[in-house]
């Protein structure tokens, strides 16, 4: 049972509708409620388009709410408050930048001063695996190295959640499952929680603690599944030879509302 204390962060009835009050007024996100638990990685998976970047925005605070709320410890999350960090699909490391300079980005703006900002930023540099490409710009980097700094620049002004947005979405498959190893062992290694929006449902079993399955838009919890034979595995090579990786795969397959009648009978077919 979650202790109220465990909660890091709460979505209660959280509601998104577009256009409100229009003619065209379109809800993406209808009375979600969930909890994420303190050292967690939280998955959520549902149809093409049916709002999980939307949720996110919202628990980010950078898309308003027409209902409910969003909890994160004890702010409730109306704007963007820094105790949320946020990893998105394209990396977005400036160009003219070095590794450092990308990393320590965020605490620059925040005022830090240079030599605490790359303090924290060599730290996580040389703990996760880019010692000596600090001084590198990111053209010079491959694709997973890329990801991985980012990470590192959400990490660095140490924000409560992490929310990762289909990261892994534009590396090659090796790459994927390589970097999805690394992000899980570093969140649990900084003690964060994380919440990951993905469309490959063998990346959500890889990674999370718990998947969330969302209906097709506007998006509901349709069902929760425990992942619970990962204990602390992380290689996403072996929890995919699990036997119930398989069995889970299939349960949420059937979950997902993303086949219509032409293709299951094609399906069936073969």
């Amino acid at each position: 049972m979650t202790k109220p204390d465990d909660v890091v962060l709460r979505a209660s009835g959280a509601r998104v509708v577009y256009n409100e009050g229009t003619d065209r007024e379109v809800e993406a996100v209808r009375s979600i409620s969930l909890n994420l638990q303190r050292g967690e990685i939280l998955a959520l998976v549902g149809p093409s388009g049916c709002g999980k970047t939307t949720l996110f925005n919202a628990i980010a605070g950078l898309i308003p709410l027409q209902g409910g709320r969003v909890e994160v410890g004890e702010y409730q999350v109306d704007k963007a408050t820094g105790h949320v960090g946020y990893m998105l699909q394209k990396d977005l490391l400036l160009p003219w930048r070095s590794v450092i300079d990308n990393v320590t980005l965020g605490l620059e703006i925040r005022g830090m001063a240079k030599a605490d900002s790359r303090g924290i930023a060599l730290d996580l540099i040389r703990r996760y695996g880019l010692a000596g490409f600090e001084e590198s710009k990111p053209a010079g980097l491959s694709g997973g190295m890329r990801q991985r700094v980012a990470l590192m620049r959400t990490l660095a002004f140490d924000p409560d959640v992490i929310l990762l947005d289909e990261p892994f979405s534009a590396l090659d498959f090796q790459t994927r499952l390589l970097l999805q190893a690394d992000v899980t062992r570093i969140i649990k290694e900084q003690r964060k929680s994380a919440i990951l929006i993905t469309h490959d449902i063998g990346e959500a079993i890889s990674m999370a603690d718990r998947i969330v399955v969302l209906t097709n838009r506007p998006a509901t919890v349709k069902a929760v599944h425990d992942v619970e034979f990962r204990t602390d595995e992380t290689d996403a090579v072996n929890i995919r030879t699990h036997p119930e990786y398989q069995r889970l795969f299939a349960q949420i397959w059937s979950e997902l509302e993303i086949i219509d009648e032409t293709t299951r009978r094609a399906v069936k077919a073969a």
